[in-house]
C-alpha cells in the first residue's frame, strides 16, 4: 500500500508557538502555571503538560478565585474582558494568542470603533470566535452560513466589515461574502484565515482526490481538524477521523491501495508517526 503523507500535516506556527512558550514557562519552574482554558484543542497536549504541573485554568471568570501566579492565554485567544479581569486579579500574563488571530482582534476594535457593524464569519460558541466577539466595541453578528445572516439586525445605511474565523473554509467565506455583497450594504472585507488553514485545506482536497482512503488525525474539538475530514469526507467516501493511534482500526485500510493521510494544526508530530506506522504493517 502507497501511504501519501500531507507535508502541511501537524502543527502550525500559532500553536507550535504557544506550545513552546508554556514548555518555556515550565522550564524557568515557574508556579503556579496556568493555561486559560486548553492551550490547544488537543487532548494529549493538554494531558502532558498537566503531568508537567500545568493547570487549566476555570473559563468562567465570575468565579475564578486565582488570585497568584502565571497565565499562559491559549493560541485561540481571549476577549479584552477576560484578559483585563486576568490582569486586575494580579496575575502575570504571558500572551500565546496567535498573531493572526490578534490581527483579528485589532481589526475588529479598529472598525467597530469607526461606527462598522461587524460580521464575524465563523462558529459562533468556538474559543477564537469568542475571542474576536469580545474586541467588538458595538454591534456584530457570527454566522457559519446563509440562514445565520439575519441581515433584519443591520440596518440597510450601515458600514459593514466582514472578518473570517482563521480556519473557517475559504469556499464557504468566499460565498457568504457573495452572498453579503448583493443586499446592498457598504461593506470592507478583510480576508483573515490563515495562510497556512488555506494550504492545508488544498494540500487535503488534492489527496483526498488521489486515494482510496484518508485518514484526518486530530482533536475531536479541533475546529480545523473537523474542517479538514469535511472536506475530503466530500470527495473521498471513505475519509476516517482518528484522534490517536488507538482509533486506528484495519478496516479503514482493507483493500486500499493508495492512502492519504493529514491532520490538523494541533495534532503532535509523534501521534501522525504512530498512525502512519500502524498504516505500513
Amino acid at each position: 500500500m502507497e501511504v501519501i503523507l500531507a507535508k502541511s500535516a501537524g502543527f502550525c506556527f500559532g500553536v507550535q508557538r504557544a506550545v513552546d512558550m508554556v514548555e518555556d514557562e515550565v522550564k524557568k519552574g515557574i508556579s503556579p502555571l496556568y493555561t486559560y482554558g486548553p492551550i490547544i484543542h488537543n487532548e494529549q497536549v493538554t494531558k502532558a503538560f498537566e503531568e508537567k504541573g500545568v493547570r487549566v485554568m476555570d473559563e468562567n471568570i465570575a468565579t475564578c478565585d486565582i488570585k497568584e501566579g502565571t497565565v499562559v492565554l491559549r493560541s485561540h485567544g481571549v476577549s479584552k474582558a477576560v484578559r483585563n479581569t486576568l490582569e486586575s486579579q494580579g496575575l502575570t500574563i504571558s500572551d500565546a494568542t496567535c498573531p493572526f488571530v490578534l490581527k483579528i482582534h485589532k481589526a475588529v476594535e479598529k472598525y467597530s470603533d469607526l461606527g462598522h457593524f461587524i460580521i464575524i464569519l465563523g462558529n459562533d460558541g468556538h474559543p477564537e470566535v469568542e475571542g474576536i466577539k469580545g474586541w467588538c466595541n458595538g454591534p456584530f453578528l457570527v454566522a457559519s452560513n446563509e440562514e445565520e445572516l439575519d441581515f433584519s439586525k443591520i440596518p440597510l445605511e450601515s458600514k459593514i466589515t466582514v472578518v473570517a474565523q482563521t480556519t473557517f473554509r475559504l469556499e464557504k467565506f468566499k460565498e457568504l461574502v457573495d452572498f453579503i455583497d448583493k443586499k446592498g450594504y457598504d461593506v470592507n472585507v478583510l480576508d483573515t484565515i490563515c495562510d497556512a488553514t488555506r494550504k492545508r485545506q488544498d494540500e487535503a482536497a488534492k489527496i483526498a482526490g488521489q486515494v482510496d482512503a484518508m485518514l484526518i488525525i486530530g482533536g475531536k474539538n479541533s475546529s480545523n481538524t473537523r474542517k479538514l475530514y469535511e472536506i475530503c469526507k466530500g470527495i473521498c467516501p471513505r475519509t476516517y477521523f482518528l484522534q490517536t493511534a488507538e482509533d486506528f482500526d484495519l478496516s479503514f485500510v482493507k483493500d486500499v491501495k493508495r492512502l492519504g493521510i493529514t491532520a490538523g494544526a494541533s495534532t503532535p508530530n509523534h501521534i501522525i508517526k504512530e498512525v502512519q506506522k500502524l498504516c505500513q504493517i
